[in-house]
């Protein structure tokens, strides 16, 4: 009786898998160990990593006699990789080297390279590191049989393919095949084989496109009738973000086929989209993990649906993405126009990817991982889209898609997350007909810090299950290392050791460094377009910075008339007029005292001048218009728009107009501001031709007061404010509108970064998987987190510089829920008695504490005191 057969595995190594002695010791152990699970292992794999990227190079390189370099690079890296596997490669490769040598001259000769030709050139990658790979596993004693891949993978013919497709980016048939499956087992040896080429009809050498090595694995998976086909990368398997951006980023232990394909068709790189179908086709898992770390788990792929809640799984980015958008009056009920523009499409050779349409206007996007995008690709599109509507190119954009199941069933528990988008330019959304994602277009720009900022609202806190595993940093114990230079204030050794002092004596504390509150006026008033700037005092009142700020020139906003007697108490010889008060719904007590004082009143409603105008009577005023929109990273800080309680809104401004000229009032000022936090700098030039255009209804403004909100980044390693675009943008307001003056008044820009809170730890506590230190004081010092969902970096001062290896959970003493100061953070094995820092907490600490439980909040201390 003949024994049963060995079920095949392929298995698939990736280029930085197969370009280190290091890695091809792992995989010839993980073959070894299917042996010994009684499979039989083909092994496919791609070029040494570069290599196909020097490839590209040389086929340019050599129409200009310039080849020779790269040529010797290409060699090099075999031959080294050769040396640290000790092995020779043999006559098969230096073949190929020959082979690959001959072509490159031709090139040269002729002055030319067809697609045909890069095709060729383009396999000799796969052909020469498969040609190593053979020889050392026979070396290592594991019997192993190279195979050309391009005398098994025959590429389908297209009618509606191109040249350049056809040889570029085939189709292959990949149904089971009996007779490949007999003779491969014939041979009693692993198979290796290569990645990313086939052949046609004719036996002509063509590329699957890139990332095809994977799909080539799954090609061969299917014709085997594989047991399972293994992709093995650098990242152990599929994650909820990009974990090389997001060490917080959790494995995903197991998805559905579908929900694989979106995630790898939306930007994660783990897996080529084109995989999933023929093993899907045929019901055969797909396993992904890191050939650098074999015992991880890694993800299964397959048909079960480990968890069919409606639920987000993933955030996805893919950068380098262009928009097309079509214009034309006459679409609206026109039969046949999308058809044909997407025929232009077609004609060009551009797959659409997302499309958005509305009555006037066809939106698409062009993925440049399925497009040849250079300038004269998006030229010819332009051209001939030009003949049926009004064209416009945007780019560069990136999508950014949630993924996960029954997305749709979700949508009412997402407002929270789209909250993250209140300040972005939003060019498209779509949401699947597979009701698998939801994306949204937007500025490259800001891709990475909103993918951050989603994934720590909408999946790091998720408990594991039987979909999200453990995150990246527990699986490969990332940790900070401590920065070679300081990188903040409080690193620097001097000012972190009074740090510690303080923390000791008092046991929590606001303390603000000095230094850092001059450095952030510097840099504001290195902006030569802005002709003054105001500080909103509101944000911290310490006594030594009012007197600081006013030292170096900058007037103070004030929003009660407390406010403005403690700046007259804080601030000797205080001149009334660098004083800007700005009331909100005070009582008519409160405008007379500021008139009375003699500071600057502005005026944010029509009521006080509608029914108090003796009040107002002859007198100078500002005005806070509401420009209609509000900006800010919650909805707690956007101060104007419909539901924002700020501002004289547009369509009063003709009424403000009357009563003014009644009461005798010169309205001197207009100011707007939209929110805080905000870090797109078209808001104050928006905002700053609004108002100059409404100044033009008052004879008097010779002030546009463009608000503040500056925004301050809270993530580490995302960018700041770009002050020298809102250096250029206030300067051409200043060049439209020459006889108005342009004022800024910042709050939390100038004091946030130089203020941290500091507490020491009191009480440490486990429930589950979730972990709690305990700080002397919280929401009662730090309202910020509750209020507002901010985000304070945090870090264990103590043990500055150690491995952050816990998951910890901040929390306060108030006997509330939300006294929560931050979630979920990676600090060092904390103890009772270390002091934590919580960083830019110089705005709104101190300001907004109160005596809630009757716990007092943290005192303040100016670092130097």
């Amino acid at each position: 009786m003949r024994p049963n057969p060995r079920r095949w595995v392929v298995l698939k190594f990736g280029g930085t898998s197969v370009s280190s002695a290091t890695n091809w010791r792992h995989i010839a152990e993980v073959i070894r160990a299917r042996l010994d699970s009684e499979l039989q292992p083909v092994v496919v794999h791609s070029a040494l990593s570069g290599v196909t990227d020097r490839l590209e190079s040389l086929l340019g390189a050599a129409v200009e006699h310039r080849h020779r370099p790269i040529l010797e690079a290409i060699e090099k890296a075999h031959r080294e990789l050769a040396a640290s596997l000790r092995i020779v490669p043999g006559p098969q490769f230096e073949g190929l080297l020959d082979e690959l040598q001959r072509i490159a001259s031709s090139i040269a000769e002729t002055r030319e390279s067809s697609d045909r030709v890069r095709a060729r050139v383009m396999a000799m990658g796969e052909l020469l590191a498969t040609t190593l790979g053979g020889v050392f596993l026979n070396a290592q004693g594991i019997a192993t049989r190279w195979v050309d891949a391009r005398r098994v993978l025959r590429a389908l013919r297209r009618d509606s393919a191109t040249t350049r497709s056809s040889y570029l980016s085939a189709t292959c048939d990949y149904a089971p095949d009996l007779e490949l499956q007999a003779e491969w087992r014939s041979y009693e040896r692993v198979v290796i084989t290569q990645g990313f080429i086939a052949a046609d009809d004719a036996g002509e050498t063509v590329l699957l496109g890139r990332g095809g090595s994977d799909t080539s694995g799954a090609y061969f998976a299917a014709k085997l009738a594989a047991e399972r086909l293994e992709i093995w990368t650098d990242v152990p398997g599929m994650f909820s973000a990009n974990p090389r951006d997001v060490p917080t980023a959790r494995l995903l232990r197991a998805l559905h086929y579908d929900e694989a394909q979106e995630i790898a068709s939306n930007g994660a790189k783990v897996l080529h989209p084109r995989c999933v179908m023929p093993v899907r086709q045929y019901g055969i898992p797909l396993h992904v993990y890191a050939t650098q770390a074999p015992q991880l788990p890694g993800t299964i792929v397959s048909a079960d649906v480990a968890d069919s809640a409606a639920r987000v799984k993933a955030i996805a980015i893919k950068k380098g993405i262009t928009l097309v958008s079509m214009d034309s009056p006459g679409m609206w009920h026109q039969v046949g126009f999308l058809a044909d523009a997407f025929q232009v499409f077609k004609q060009q050779g551009l797959s659409v990817d997302l499309v958005s349409t509305s009555e006037t206007n066809v939106t698409v996007s062009l993925d440049p991982s399925a497009n040849t995008l250079d300038a004269a690709a998006v030229a010819r599109l332009t051209e001939a889209l030009g003949a049926i509507c009004r064209v416009n190119i945007l780019g560069p954009c990136a999508s950014l898609s949630l993924l996960g199941h029954n997305i749709r069933g979700i949508l009412h528990e997402l407002g929270a997350a789209f909250e993250l988008f209140q300040d972005q330019k939003i060019y498209l959304v779509t949401q699947a007909a597979n009701d698998l994602n939801f994306t949204f277009v937007i500025d490259e720009s800001q891709g990475d810090r909103l993918v951050q900022q989603l994934h720590e609202r909408l999946i790091q806190r998720i408990g594991a299950d039987k979909v999200l595993g453990p995150t990246w940093q527990e699986l490969f114990a990332v940790t900070q290392p401590a920065p070679a230079a300081p990188a903040h204030w409080w690193c620097v050794p001097e000012k972190r050791q009074e740090l510690l002092r303080i923390a000791a004596r008092e046991g929590a504390a606001y303390v603000y460094d000095p230094e850092s509150l001059d450095a952030a006026v510097a840099d504001l008033q290195r902006l030569g377009s802005v002709d003054r700037w105001a500080y909103a005092m509101k944000a911290n009142w310490h006594p030594q910075i009012l007197r600081r700020f006013h030292a170096a020139g900058l007037l103070l906003e004030c929003v009660s008339a407390g406010e403005i007697r403690h700046a007259f108490n804080s601030v000797p010889g205080l001149s009334a007029q660098d004083i800007l008060f700005t009331p909100n719904f005070a009582p008519r007590a409160e405008y007379e005292y500021g008139f009375e004082a003699g500071v600057r009143v502005t005026l944010d409603n029509l009521h006080p001048l509608k029914y108090w105008p003796q009040v107002f009577e002859g007198k100078e005023i500002f005005v806070r218009i509401d420009p209609g929109f509000g900006r800010g990273h919650h909805q707690h800080v956007r101060t104007a728009g419909m539901y924002s309680k700020f501002g004289i809104p547009l369509a009063e401004i003709a009424e403000l107009a009357r009563l003014a000229t009644s009461a005798g009032v010169r309205v001197v000022g207009l100011h707007a501001h939209a929110g805080s936090g905000i870090f797109d700098v078209d808001n104050w030039i928006e905002t700053g031709t609004l108002l100059a255009e409404l100044a033009t209804r008052f004879a008097d403004a010779r002030i546009v007061d463009l608000g503040g909100g500056l925004g301050v980044p809270d993530y580490p390693g995302n960018s700041g404010l770009d002050l020298a675009a809102l250096d250029r943008g206030v300067a051409s307001l200043r060049a439209r509108f020459p006889h108005l003056r342009f004022w800024l008044e910042p709050g939390r820009y100038l004091v946030a970064r130089a203020g941290v809170l500091i507490a020491q730890v009191t009480q440490l506590k486990g429930k589950g998987e979730v972990r709690y230190v305990g700080l002397a004081t919280g929401m009662n010092s730090l309202i910020r987190p509750a209020l507002y969902g901010a985000h304070h970096e945090v870090v264990n001062l103590t043990r500055l510089g150690e491995p952050a290896t816990d998951m910890l959970t901040v929390v306060g003493p108030i006997c509330e829920s939300a006294d929560r100061l931050a979630t979920d953070r990676w600090l060092p094995p904390t103890e009772e008695g270390d002091v934590l820092l919580l960083a830019t907490c110089g705005a709104y600490g101190y300001a907004m504490s109160s005596n809630y439980n009757l716990r007092p909040p943290a005192r303040e201390f100016m670092l130097g005191e």
